[in-house]
C-alpha cells in the first residue's frame, strides 16, 4: 500500500455557499467582464455587476413558483451562458440543481427526474420541453416546466418582479457549506445511474486549491477560458464555478461545428477539453498538410515538438541543433498551430481518459502545453491534475491540495478529502460500498511514483482474463488506437478467449479524406471500404502503435472495422464518450464471434 498527500492551499469556508461568490465578484469587479455570450453571431461581454443582477433576477422567479431550500431543480440544455446563471440562482434560493445531458433519452430524463423528486425543470429546446411534458403524468412533483427558447426566462422574470431583493439575500445567507449543491448522476457504463450528492464545501476544496495551485492560469482581467465540455459534466461544471471563483473571463460555447473558427474570436488563454479534441487537431493539422503537399515537413516538425519536448525532461535540456530545429519549426508550423488554438493561449486542461505521452509531448513541444488531469464523480471533478511548473507527461498528475491518494494491496486507486462527495441519493447500500472509513474505492487500477505522480492503467471491472489466464487492461492499449487519424472508436475484447482482439470504428471525415488521397470513389463508405487492402494496412499500422505500449501476450491479434459507429443515441456511449461494453459485446456478438471463428 502507498500513498501520497499535499498540504492544502485553500481554506475552505466554515459556512456560506458558493452564491458569496457572486456578491463578491460584483462587489470587488464589477466592470470586469466574467462571462462571454454568443448574441447574433457575435460574441457580448457580461460584467460582474450584470451577472448578479441575472442571478437575482432568475432567483426572485425560482421563489415566487414556490422553489424552496431543498427542492430539486433539474437544468438541461447545452453549454451556455444561461446554465450558469440559473445554476447559480437556483442555488440563491437554496435549491438543488440536477444537470441532465440535452442528448439524454426519454427512459433516462424520467429515471432521474423521479429518482431525484424534482420538482421544476429548466430545459433549453421545445423538443425538451414536449419530453418532459410526456413524462409528467408519472412525475406528480414536477410543478413547472420551463423551456429557454420559448422564451420562458422573462416569463420567469416577470413571475419574481415582485418578490424583493432582499429576499433572495436571505435565502442565499441562510446556507451552509454542507448542503446539497447538486446532484450529477453518473452515466451509467452499467446498471442505473446513481445520483452524486456534491456539496457547496466539496466545490470550494476543489475549485479553491486548483485555482490556487494554478494560479498563473487564472489571472483575473486578463484570462479567458472558452468553455465547450457540457455543463452537465463535473468536469465541465467545476471549469465554471473555477472561473468564477478566480475569477476569470469565461465563454460559454453551444454549438462546436465551427470550433476553429470560435477559437479565434474568442482568443482564450486556456483551453479545456478531453483527448479526442487534441487528437483531432493534431490529425487535421497533419492532413491539411498531406493535402497541401507539405507532409514531409509536418512530420518532420511534430518529430522535433516530441524531441525537444522530451529533451526539456533531462538534465541537459534540448541541445543547440534541436534547439535551431524547434525554432525554424515555430516559424513555418507551430505558430500556425497555435494560432487554431486561438493565438493566445499557451495552456489546456484535459481530462476524461488518458491522452497519452506522444501528444503530450508534441503539444508541449509546439509551446501550448496541455495539463492531464484524472478524476470522477464522486470526487468533484479533478482529483489529481499535472501542476503548470512540474508536469509529468504520461502521468495524471499529483493530489490535489489538501487530498490523499493511495493505491491498495491489489492496486485499487482510494481516495480521501473534502472534495469528495457525500453519498448517492437515496441509496445508501452503493454509499457505504464506495466510501469505506472515509475512504473512496475509484475501481480504477494504477500507481503512485516516488513524488506522488498518478499513473491509470485501468479499471478493475474491465480487466479481461485471457483463455491462457493473461490480465488485460484494455484502456492503454484502446486510447493508442484511438489516436490514429481514421479511428473514431475501438474496444478490445478477448475475455475467456486465445487471444486479444478489437472492435474498430472509422471517422468518417478521415476515410472521405483517406478515400480521396487513395483515388477510391467519391461515394466510398465504411462498408465499401472496409476490406480495401491499403485501408487495412493503415488501420493496422494503428494497431501496431497500440500494441507496442503492451507485452505480446496482452496485443491485439486480429481486428474487425465495423461497419456501424457507436453512438450516445444507441447506448453504445456514455454523455461523457465512455465506452458501455456491455451494450457493444451483447449488439456486436456475431463480430466479435468472427474474430475467433475466421
Amino acid at each position: 500500500m502507498r500513498e501520497f498527500s499535499l498540504p492544502a492551499l485553500y481554506e475552505v469556508p466554515s459556512d456560506g455557499t458558493l452564491t458569496d461568490l457572486v456578491r463578491r465578484n460584483a462587489a470587488q469587479h464589477p466592470d470586469t467582464p466574467l462571462f462571454g455570450r454568443r448574441v447574433d453571431g457575435a460574441w457580448q461581454d457580461v460584467t460582474a455587476r450584470r451577472f448578479a443582477a441575472d442571478v437575482r433576477e432568475s432567483a426572485k422567479g425560482l421563489i415566487a413558483a414556490g422553489v424552496g431550500p431543498g427542492d430539486r431543480v433539474v437544468l438541461m440544455s447545452r453549454t451556455r451562458y444561461e446554465w450558469v446563471r440559473l445554476d447559480f440562482a437556483i442555488w440563491s434560493v437554496g435549491a438543488v440543481t440536477v444537470p441532465v445531458f440535452e442528448t439524454s433519452s426519454a427512459e433516462q430524463v424520467r429515471w432521474i427526474l423521479a429518482d431525484c423528486g424534482a420538482v421544476a425543470a429548466v430545459v433549453e429546446s421545445k423538443e425538451h420541453a414536449a419530453l418532459v411534458e410526456a413524462l409528467r403524468p408519472e412525475l406528480p412533483a414536477v410543478r413547472e416546466v420551463w423551456c429557454l427558447e420559448a422564451g420562458d426566462l422573462d416569463r420567469l422574470a416577470a413571475a419574481g418582479a415582485g418578490v424583493a431583493d432582499r429576499e433572495v439575500e436571505e435565502r442565499s445567507a441562510g446556507g451552509r457549506a454542507d448542503d446539497p449543491a447538486t446532484i450529477v448522476y453518473t452515466s451509467g457504463t452499467t446498471g442505473r445511474p446513481k445520483g452524486c450528492v456534491l456539496t457547496h464545501r466539496n466545490f470550494f476544496a476543489e475549485c479553491g486549491n486548483i485555482v490556487e495551485r494554478l494560479k498563473p492560469l487564472f489571472r483575473t482581467g486578463d484570462s479567458s477560458l472558452l468553455l465547450f465540455l457540457p455543463g452537465a459534466h463535473v468536469f465541465g461544471r467545476i471549469v465554471q464555478v473555477a472561473c468564477v471563483m478566480a475569477p476569470i473571463k469565461l465563454g460559454c460555447l453551444e454549438d462546436t461545428r465551427h470550433l476553429t473558427d470560435e477559437l479565434a474570436a474568442f482568443r482564450p488563454t486556456l483551453v479545456l477539453g478531453v483527448p479526442r479534441v487534441f487528437e483531432k487537431v493534431y490529425n487535421a493539422a497533419r492532413m491539411t498538410a498531406y493535402e497541401g503537399g507539405r507532409g514531409a515537413v509536418f512530420d518532420r516538425a511534430a518529430r522535433t515538438a516530441v524531441a525537444y519536448s522530451r529533451a526539456l525532461d533531462t538534465p541537459q535540456g534540448p541541445s543547440l541543433g534541436l534547439r535551431l530545429r524547434h525554432r525554424l519549426f515555430d516559424r513555418l508550423v507551430f505558430a500556425r498551430l497555435r494560432g487554431v488554438l486561438g493565438g493566445r493561449g499557451e495552456y489546456a486542461i484535459s481530462g476524461g481518459a488518458p491522452l497519452g505521452e506522444r501528444l503530450g509531448h508534441f503539444f508541449r513541444g509546439i509551446g501550448f502545453t496541455v495539463l492531464e488531469g484524472y478524476g470522477l464523480t464522486e470526487s468533484c471533478g479533478a482529483t489529481t491534475f499535472n501542476p503548470w511548473d512540474r508536469q509529468k507527461i504520461g502521468t495524471v498528475g499529483q493530489p490535489l491540495p489538501g487530498s490523499v491518494v493511495r493505491i491498495d494491496d491489489d492496486g485499487e486507486v482510494l481516495l480521501h478529502g473534502e472534495h469528495l462527495f457525500r453519498e448517492y441519493w437515496g441509496n445508501p447500500e452503493a454509499t457505504a460500498q464506495a466510501l469505506v472509513d472515509g475512504w473512496f474505492r475509484t475501481g480504477d487500477v494504477g500507481s503512485l511514483d516516488g513524488d506522488g505522480y498518478l499513473t491509470i492503467t485501468g479499471r478493475k471491472k474491465e480487466i479481461l482474463v485471457t483463455a491462457g489466464g493473461k490480465n488485460v487492461a484494455p484502456a492503454v492499449i484502446e486510447d493508442r488506437i484511438r489516436a490514429h487519424a481514421l479511428v473514431a472508436e475501438c474496444m478490445v475484447v478477448g475475455d475467456g478467449r486465445p487471444f486479444v482482439g478489437a472492435l474498430i470504428t472509422l471517422d468518417e471525415e478521415f476515410l472521405a479524406r483517406w478515400a480521396k488521397e487513395h483515388r477510391r470513389p467519391a461515394d466510398s463508405t465504411v462498408a465499401s471500404l472496409r476490406l480495401d487492402p491499403e485501408l487495412l494496412a493503415e488501420v493496422q499500422r494503428a494497431v501496431d502503435e497500440g500494441n507496442a505500449q503492451v507485452s505480446r501476450a496482452e496485443s491485439v491479434r486480429k481486428f474487425r472495422i465495423l461497419t456501424r459507429q457507436f453512438t450516445e443515441e444507441d447506448g453504445h456511449l456514455t454523455p461523457s464518450l465512455k465506452l458501455r461494453r456491455n451494450v457493444v459485446t451483447k449488439e456486436f456478438a456475431e463480430d466479435i464471434e468472427a474474430l475467433y471463428t475466421t
